[in-house]
Protein backbone atom coordinates (compact mmCIF):
# COMPACT_ATOMS: atom_id res chain seq x y z
CA UNK A 1 0.00 0.00 0.00
CA UNK A 2 2.55 2.27 0.81
CA UNK A 3 4.70 1.80 -2.12
CA UNK A 4 1.78 2.69 -4.40
CA UNK A 5 1.54 6.05 -2.51
CA UNK A 6 4.99 6.33 -3.26
CA UNK A 7 4.85 5.39 -6.70
CA UNK A 8 1.65 7.66 -7.05
CA UNK A 9 3.86 10.75 -5.42
CA UNK A 10 6.70 10.77 -7.73
CA UNK A 11 4.69 10.29 -10.65
CA UNK A 12 2.75 13.36 -9.75
CA UNK A 13 5.86 15.30 -9.37
CA UNK A 14 7.44 16.10 -12.61
CA UNK A 15 4.30 16.71 -13.80
CA UNK A 16 3.31 19.26 -11.17
CA UNK A 17 6.79 20.91 -11.47
CA UNK A 18 5.75 21.02 -15.48
CA UNK A 19 2.60 22.88 -15.01
CA UNK A 20 4.34 25.21 -12.34
CA UNK A 21 6.95 26.20 -15.76
CA UNK A 22 4.17 26.91 -18.17
CA UNK A 23 1.74 28.67 -15.65
CA UNK A 24 4.99 31.45 -14.24
CA UNK A 25 6.05 34.33 -16.55
CA UNK A 26 9.80 34.45 -18.12
CA UNK A 27 11.63 36.62 -15.62
CA UNK A 28 11.96 39.23 -18.27
CA UNK A 29 7.99 39.12 -18.66
CA UNK A 30 7.75 39.83 -14.47
CA UNK A 31 7.72 43.96 -14.43
CA UNK A 32 5.82 44.03 -17.59
CA UNK A 33 3.13 41.71 -15.83
CA UNK A 34 3.27 43.55 -12.43
CA UNK A 35 3.06 47.20 -14.04
CA UNK A 36 0.08 48.71 -14.19
CA UNK A 37 -0.96 49.68 -17.47
CA UNK A 38 -3.21 52.14 -17.56
CA UNK A 39 -4.66 51.47 -21.41
CA UNK A 40 -3.58 48.96 -24.13
CA UNK A 41 -0.13 49.84 -26.52
CA UNK A 42 -0.43 51.00 -29.38
CA UNK A 43 1.62 48.80 -31.55
CA UNK A 44 2.39 51.09 -34.14
CA UNK A 45 3.47 53.65 -31.55
CA UNK A 46 7.93 53.94 -31.00
CA UNK A 47 8.80 52.23 -28.02
CA UNK A 48 8.26 54.47 -24.74
CA UNK A 49 10.54 52.29 -22.29
CA UNK A 50 13.48 55.40 -22.31
CA UNK A 51 10.37 57.80 -21.38
CA UNK A 52 9.73 58.56 -18.11
CA UNK A 53 6.12 57.77 -17.20
CA UNK A 54 4.12 61.17 -16.81
CA UNK A 55 3.41 61.17 -12.91
CA UNK A 56 0.03 63.16 -12.25
CA UNK A 57 -2.91 64.76 -13.54
CA UNK A 58 -2.83 65.60 -17.14
CA UNK A 59 -4.48 68.90 -18.12
CA UNK A 60 -7.45 66.73 -19.80
CA UNK A 61 -8.19 65.15 -16.24
CA UNK A 62 -7.96 68.60 -14.70
CA UNK A 63 -10.38 69.80 -17.29
CA UNK A 64 -13.01 67.13 -16.38
CA UNK A 65 -12.60 67.49 -12.77
CA UNK A 66 -12.78 71.36 -12.45
CA UNK A 67 -15.54 71.06 -15.01
CA UNK A 68 -17.12 68.75 -13.02
CA UNK A 69 -17.03 70.85 -9.90
CA UNK A 70 -18.29 73.83 -11.56
CA UNK A 71 -20.86 72.53 -13.74
CA UNK A 72 -23.11 71.76 -10.67
CA UNK A 73 -24.04 75.43 -10.46
CA UNK A 74 -25.99 74.49 -14.04
CA UNK A 75 -29.21 73.67 -11.62
CA UNK A 76 -31.14 74.42 -14.68
CA UNK A 77 -29.31 71.49 -16.78
CA UNK A 78 -28.85 73.36 -20.08
CA UNK A 79 -25.41 72.83 -19.94
CA UNK A 80 -24.58 76.74 -19.12
CA UNK A 81 -24.26 78.77 -15.57
CA UNK A 82 -25.83 82.24 -16.06
CA UNK A 83 -25.02 84.67 -13.73
CA UNK A 84 -27.39 84.20 -11.02
CA UNK A 85 -26.79 80.33 -11.00
CA UNK A 86 -23.28 81.64 -11.07
CA UNK A 87 -23.86 83.81 -8.07
CA UNK A 88 -25.76 81.04 -5.64
CA UNK A 89 -22.81 78.84 -6.39
CA UNK A 90 -20.66 80.96 -5.20
CA UNK A 91 -22.19 82.06 -2.18
CA UNK A 92 -23.19 78.44 -1.10
CA UNK A 93 -19.11 77.58 -1.39
CA UNK A 94 -18.34 80.81 0.56
CA UNK A 95 -16.10 82.42 -2.35
CA UNK A 96 -14.47 85.37 -1.11
CA UNK A 97 -14.04 86.80 -4.38
CA UNK A 98 -17.04 89.01 -6.22
CA UNK A 99 -18.98 86.45 -8.10
CA UNK A 100 -20.28 89.38 -10.52
CA UNK A 101 -16.36 90.07 -11.55
CA UNK A 102 -15.07 86.69 -11.64
CA UNK A 103 -18.34 85.39 -13.56
CA UNK A 104 -17.07 88.68 -16.42
CA UNK A 105 -13.81 87.47 -16.45
CA UNK A 106 -14.82 83.78 -17.22
CA UNK A 107 -17.02 84.94 -19.70
CA UNK A 108 -15.08 85.60 -22.46
CA UNK A 109 -17.39 85.68 -25.49
CA UNK A 110 -19.55 88.23 -23.62
CA UNK A 111 -22.75 85.92 -24.34
CA UNK A 112 -23.98 86.51 -20.07
CA UNK A 113 -23.20 82.41 -19.54
CA UNK A 114 -20.42 80.19 -18.99
CA UNK A 115 -20.16 77.48 -21.42
CA UNK A 116 -17.57 74.20 -21.38
CA UNK A 117 -15.46 76.24 -24.13
CA UNK A 118 -15.07 79.16 -21.87
CA UNK A 119 -14.61 76.95 -18.67
CA UNK A 120 -12.04 74.72 -20.75
CA UNK A 121 -10.08 77.70 -21.57
CA UNK A 122 -9.97 78.86 -18.70
CA UNK A 123 -8.60 75.73 -17.29
CA UNK A 124 -6.27 75.31 -19.68
CA UNK A 125 -4.71 78.70 -18.70
CA UNK A 126 -4.95 77.91 -14.77
CA UNK A 127 -3.15 74.40 -15.79
CA UNK A 128 -0.13 76.04 -17.74
CA UNK A 129 0.09 78.54 -14.29
CA UNK A 130 0.19 75.51 -11.78
CA UNK A 131 2.86 73.08 -14.01
CA UNK A 132 5.66 74.98 -12.37
CA UNK A 133 7.73 72.56 -14.08
CA UNK A 134 6.08 72.20 -17.65
CA UNK A 135 6.11 68.65 -17.78
CA UNK A 136 2.51 68.76 -18.68
CA UNK A 137 1.29 66.77 -15.28
CA UNK A 138 0.39 68.31 -12.10
CA UNK A 139 2.36 66.41 -9.38
CA UNK A 140 0.86 66.78 -5.87
CA UNK A 141 3.13 69.55 -5.02
CA UNK A 142 1.86 71.50 -7.63
CA UNK A 143 -1.87 71.61 -6.82
CA UNK A 144 -3.30 74.52 -4.91
CA UNK A 145 -3.79 73.45 -1.54
CA UNK A 146 -1.73 70.32 -1.42
CA UNK A 147 0.91 71.07 2.01
CA UNK A 148 3.74 71.38 -0.51
CA UNK A 149 2.44 73.73 -2.51
CA UNK A 150 4.13 76.89 -3.36
CA UNK A 151 2.31 79.95 -1.65
CA UNK A 152 1.52 82.38 -3.81
CA UNK A 153 3.35 85.62 -3.13
CA UNK A 154 1.41 88.67 -1.26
Amino acid sequence: MIGRSILALMLALPAAAAMAQTTQPAPSETPAAQAPTPQAPDPQAPSQSNAPAKVGLSLAEFQARREKALMKADTDGDGKISLAEWSAFQTKRNAKTDPAKSFVRLDTNKDGFLDKAELDAFFAKRFARLDANKDGALAREELPGHKSAAKPAQ
